[in-house]
């Protein structure tokens, strides 16, 4: 390293020397480009997470901007799968039509000539011989049969609660909610679906608390069907699949015991409810309420909790006995003190007090089962 003066044409003096760096590989580099203050901070935006630079180099802080968090994957419904109403015709044009064909066979065994006569007689129509069973005859006893099987066969009762889910092969054509006497066409496949609010009760259902001690579970769900297409359609049993989101919840939310002391069992219901009810509202189930109606330890695990739980109780009503004993000393004391029956130096009232705690503590133990 050497140092070097230069004077600029014009200039009285000797310029102020510059400092160079210089090898065989490099060019020359002024020294004081090399460790130069770093520049004043700039400012940096909120949730930007900043990359320390390098000291001595010169090099600007580099701002690196969070990777924005992925969205939990959404199910997608079906728009052909979203429950519609079902066009259905009153009952009375079913029984229209029944009676229509059935009137339309009489009258073709009639025109044919082949009505027997007592039902002629009782139908009031006279004797006609008829020219026999030709093609039309044929064709008219088949439209006739056809128009009552038709009219007939579509007949349906409609009960509160209940919903039929139509499909002609294997395509969905609506919900029918209506009660009553209905006329639904026959070609169309019926699925009956129950809509009433229901009651579901779990068998015993592994889970774990706070701490990661394993339990065993009984779930009350209330629930019902909302939308018939997804729930019929959606899966193949909704039922089946209501009970594995109830089962994968309890699986992933902790379950706290009653006196645990980290929560209530009516905050694990909440949660429990939020996350069935999101996992259901996929295929079109309604969840009012996941309750646990029964926890306790799993059989592993049950007789050393058990013996916890025994500890626990008898440190604390030890600790409340000790409480109260020492309340009781206290107050005797003290009222013998202040009232002047006894006059007590130290060493006699550390005596009594002694005196006194074993008394009281004897009589709590005779007094306790």
């Amino acid at each position: 390293m050497h140092t070097t003066t230069s004077q600029t044409p014009g200039s009285e003096g000797p310029s102020r020397p510059v400092r160079l760096i210089r090898n065989e590989a490099t060019t020359e580099i002024p020294l004081h480009l090399l460790f130069r203050d770093e520049p004043e901070p700039r400012p940096v935006p909120v949730g930007a997470a900043v990359v320390a630079s390098r000291a001595g180099t010169g090099e600007q802080p580099r701002i690196r901007r969070p990777a924005p968090a992925k969205p939990r994957p959404v199910a997608e419904v079906d728009p052909a799968l979203v429950e519609r109403p079902a066009r259905v015709l009153p009952g009375v044009a079913g029984v229209a039509a029944g009676a229509c064909g059935a009137a339309g066979c009489v009258a073709a065994s009639w025109w044919a000539g082949v009505l027997p006569p007592l039902v002629g007689e009782s139908l009031g129509l006279s004797a006609y011989a008829g020219t026999g069973l030709g093609p039309a005859q044929w064709a008219a006893h088949a439209a006739a049969a056809a128009l009552g099987l038709f009219g007939f066969g579509g007949l349906a009762r409609g009960e509160t609660g209940r919903a039929w889910v139509l499909g002609l092969f294997g395509r969905y054509r609506g919900t029918v909610r209506r009660t009553g006497l209905l006329w639904v066409n026959p070609l169309l496949l019926r699925r009956r679906v129950d809509v009433r609010l229901r009651h579901w009760r779990s068998g015993p259902v592994p889970a774990a608390d706070g701490d990661g001690v394993a339990l065993r579970v009984v779930a009350l769900v209330v629930w019902r069907v909302r939308d018939t297409a997804r729930a019929t359609l959606g899966v193949e049993d909704h039922e089946t699949y209501l009970r594995e989101c109830v089962e994968a919840a309890l699986a992933r939310i902790p379950v706290e015991t009653p006196g645990s002391g980290r929560g209530s069992v009516e905050a694990s219901g909440e949660a429990l409810t939020r996350r069935v009810a999101r996992d259901a509202g996929a295929i079109g189930l309604e969840v009012f309420s996941v309750q646990p109606v029964c926890v306790e330890y799993a059989p592993e695990v049950a007789a050393a909790m058990h013996r916890r739980r025994i500890a626990a109780l008898d440190a604390q009503h030890r600790a409340s006995v000790l409480t109260s004993v020492v309340d009781s000393v206290e107050d005797t004391v003290t009222r013998l003190t202040t009232r002047g029956l006894v006059e007590l130096d130290d060493y006699e009232r550390k005596a009594l007090v002694k005196d006194l705690t074993v008394a009281f503590c004897a009589g709590r133990g005779e007094q306790s089962p």
